[in-house]
């Protein structure tokens, strides 16, 4: 997957956020750099995720998470953040 995320396009914040499940209807989330479509997970319904909101850059919130990164191997990688 590594060689894979090379690959994949890149997104930046702003456009990362706009996929929220507000403002369009895709629904995505960051962590460690990568962007995951999130839209079909019932755990994401309207872009929230318990106290997570999508649209985010979600690394530093999810270091305290009771799961590891390991969850979102079953969600579709689609692009990488922009480095600012």
């Amino acid at each position: 997957m590594a060689d894979q995320q090379h690959t994949l396009p890149e997104f930046t914040k702003t456009q990362l956020a706009l996929r929220n499940g507000q403002d369009k209807p895709q629904i995505w989330v960051a962590l460690d750099g990568v962007i995951y479509e999130v839209t079909d997970s019932r755990l994401w319904k309207n872009g929230k995720h318990h106290e997570h909101w999508a649209g985010q850059d979600l690394t530093d919130e999810l270091k305290d998470a009771p799961h590891t990164e390991k969850v979102f191997e079953k969600f579709k990688a689609i692009g990488r953040l922009k480095a600012t």
